[in-house]
This record gives C-alpha cells, sequence and structure tokens, in this order.
C-alpha cells in the first residue's frame, strides 16, 4: 500500500526499472532460442546439448516467474 503522505521521492523499487524493461525482452528471446534448440538437439540424439539447452530454458522460465511475482503488486 503506498503512503499519500509521504514528502520525498520514492526511487526504491521503481528506479531499476529501465534495467527490466531490458531483462525481460532478452528472457523471452533466449527462452525461446534456448527451447528451440532443445528440442531440436533431443530429436537428433544430442544429450549433452539438450541437457544444457534445458537448464538454460529452465533458468529463463525461473527469472521470468520471478520478474512476473515482483511487478505484479505494482
Amino acid at each position: 500500500m503506498t503512503n499519500r503522505y509521504r514528502i520525498t521521492d520514492a526511487s526504491g523499487p521503481t528506479s531499476n526499472l529501465a534495467g527490466a524493461r531490458r531483462l525481460r525482452p532478452a528472457l523471452w528471446l533466449l527462452l525461446i532460442i534456448s527451447l528451440a534448440v532443445n528440442a531440436a538437439s533431443s530429436t537428433i540424439g544430442a544429450t549433452v546439448v539438450s541437457l544444457i539447452f534445458g537448464l538454460i530454458t529452465l533458468a529463463c522460465a525461473a527469472g521470468l516467474a520471478v520478474d512476473h511475482y515482483r511487478r505484479r503488486d505494482r
């Protein structure tokens, strides 16, 4: 809940907004690319490559989920 009687400038949570605007599209792009490479490498049987890109996909999805839950109350 915001304090409408606050006199000082609220530069805390919103000061990193520019960085988040760049991070979210980069995570989406990396998620899509890693998902495609993971699917392709699974199809051809490259297990190690599939495992690496599967972990990258999970990390991107987790990063997007964390970003979503941090921003949903604003």
